[in-house]
C-alpha cells in the first residue's frame, strides 16, 4: 500500500503532549508541541515524520528521547564518537581478559590519547553544536575519561611514580576514579530507559564494566577484572552497532539496523 493510501484512511490517531526542547537546542525555552500518530506517520505539530525515521535514530544518533530529525547543517557526528569510544574499550577490555597474555594495558595509551579521548571529544563538541545536550555530555565526558586514564599511564605526568612503594594506595586511588565513572554512567543509563535496546545496552553494560573494574582494584582480584574486560568486550559490541546504525541507511548498504523500542513503563502503568 502507497503512503497516499495511508494518508486517505480513516486516521486513528493517539495524540500526546510533550515538551519539543529538541527543535530549542535544549535551551530554558520550552514549548509544548502535540504530537499525533497515524499509521506509519508521527506529527509533532505542523511536520510529519515516518516512525521509522523517528525509532531509528535512538542509537545512531545518540538522542534518547523521542524527537524529530536535528536540523542543522552538520553531518552526524555519534558514529565517531561512538567509534572511537568502542575500538578504545575493546583493545583495553581484550587486555583486560588477559587475551594472548597481554597484561601491561600501555598499548592502549595512543589510541586513548588521539582516537577514544581526541576524536571523541570532537565528536562531542559537534553534539552540543547540533543540539544533543546527551550526545554532547556523553562524548566529551567518555573523551575525558580517556585522556585521563592515558595520562595516568604516561610517565612524564609522575602520576603513577607518585604511588612508587605504594602499590595497593594506587591500587585504590584508581579503585575511586574508576568509582566515580560508574556513578556517573549509572545516572546516563538512567536518562536511556526510554531508547532502544541497543541504545540502553551501552550503558548497561559500561556501568558494570566500571563497577567490577573498581572492585578488582579494591580486592587485587584478577578474576574480577577478567570479568570485566568480558563486559567491556560487550559495550564496545553494543557501541559499534549503535555507530552503525547513524551512519546504515538504504542508500549505502543492504544491511540496516531496525530499532527496538524499551518497554514503555509508565504505559502499563496508566493501564
Amino acid at each position: 500500500m502507497s503512503a497516499p493510501d495511508l494518508e486517505n484512511q480513516e486516521p486513528k490517531p493517539h495524540t500526546l503532549m510533550v515538551d519539543d526542547g529538541a527543535d530549542n537546542h535544549n535551551t530554558d525555552h520550552h514549548n509544548v508541541t502535540k504530537v499525533r500518530s497515524e499509521g506509519d506517520y508521527i506529527h509533532f505539530g505542523n511536520e510529519k515524520y515516518l516512525r521509522s525515521e523517528l525509532s531509528e535514530a535512538f542509537g545512531g544518533t545518540l538522542n534518547p528521547g523521542l524527537s524529530p530529525p536535528p536540523k542543522h547543517n552538520f553531518g552526524n557526528p555519534a558514529p565517531l564518537g561512538l567509534s572511537a569510544f568502542a575500538l578504545t574499550t575493546f583493545v583495553l577490555s581484550l587486555i583486560n581478559t588477559g587475551a594472548r597474555g597481554v597484561t601491561i594495558p600501555n598499548i592502549v595509551v595512543g589510541l586513548a590519547y588521539f582516537y577514544g579521548g581526541g576524536a571523541q571529544l570532537v565528536a562531542g563538541m559537534f553534539e552540543i553544536a547540533v543540539g544533543n545536550t546527551f550526545g554532547g555530555v556523553a562524548l566529551s565526558s567518555y573523551g575525558g575519561f580517556w585522556g585521563s586514564y592515558a595520562a595516568i599511564l604516561t610517565p612524564s605526568f609522575g602520576i603513577a611514580a607518585a604511588y612508587e612503594g605504594a602499590e595497593e594506595e594506587f591500587r585504590f586511588a584508581l579503585g575511586i576514579f574508576l568509582i566515580g565513572w560508574f556513578i556517573f554512567t549509572f545516572f546516563l543509563m538512567l536518562v536511556t530507559l526510554k531508547s532502544t535496546v541497543a541504545f540502553f545496552s551501552v550503558f548497561f553494560f559500561l556501568s558494570i564494566t566500571f563497577l567490577l573494574l573498581a572492585i578488582a582494584e579494591f580486592k587485587n582480584s584478577t578474576s574480577v577484572k577478567t570479568a570485566a574486560g568480558v563486559f567491556g568486550i560487550l559495550t564496545a559490541f553494543a557501541a559499534w552497532y549503535n555507530a552503525y546504525a547513524g551512519i546504515a541507511n538504504s542508500q549505502n548498504t543492504y544491511i540496516t539496523v531496525k530499532a527496538i523500542s524499551l518497554p514503555d513503563l509508565q504505559d502499563k502503568s496508566r493501564k
